[in-house]
């Protein structure tokens, strides 16, 4: 399900990097990258502070990127991001997914907290963040100016013990 991105899978990711449904969801403007770009992403998408990888189907087809990003071992926490092509929307995928980066996060990387923020209107998302064990632990008022207006930005995050309560 997942596993290290290759740069076969760039041509999808700008699939949803161009998508602006998806976008809009979006700190970052993704419709301006290029393959390039996407090809750079792939090329530094693991090192010691990030470990991006590729969420993948059974014949191995990129379905989205699942990710750990701002690692910190000393402080064992990494802030956790996932997106997919719409191909993958509602199949329960991003379920999966987010059961093994945690299972790496908290078993194999041995963190003991895992975080993430969205934005306000991000609402499907926000359910989904709950469902798989987060917890909103606060609200940045007004931090983001997104499409000509200010958006607050939820933070939520896991502990370790939490997810192994869960599971």
């Amino acid at each position: 399900m997942l596993r290290r991105l290759h740069l076969k899978d760039a041509e999808f990711m700008l699939e949803w990097m161009h998508d602006s449904h998806i976008n809009s969801m979006f700190n970052v403007n993704f419709e301006s990258f290029l393959i390039e770009d996407a090809r750079n992403f792939i090329l530094n998408s693991f090192d010691e502070k990030n470990h991006h990888f590729a969420v993948v189907d059974e014949n191995d087809e990129y379905l989205g990127t699942i990710s750990l990003k701002n690692i910190s071992l000393k402080d064992r926490n990494a802030e956790y991001a996932v997106v997919l092509r719409k191909k993958a929307h509602g199949t329960g995928v991003s379920n999966l997914a987010t059961r093994e980066i945690l299972d790496y996060a908290f078993n194999t990387l041995k963190l003991e907290r895992v975080y993430l923020n969205v934005l306000e209107e991000n609402m499907r998302a926000r359910a989904f963040y709950e469902k798989m064990g987060f917890t909103q632990e606060g609200v940045f008022k007004k931090h983001k100016y997104i499409r000509g207006s200010f958006q607050d930005l939820f933070w939520f995050g896991i502990l370790k013990e939490s997810y192994e309560d869960g599971n």
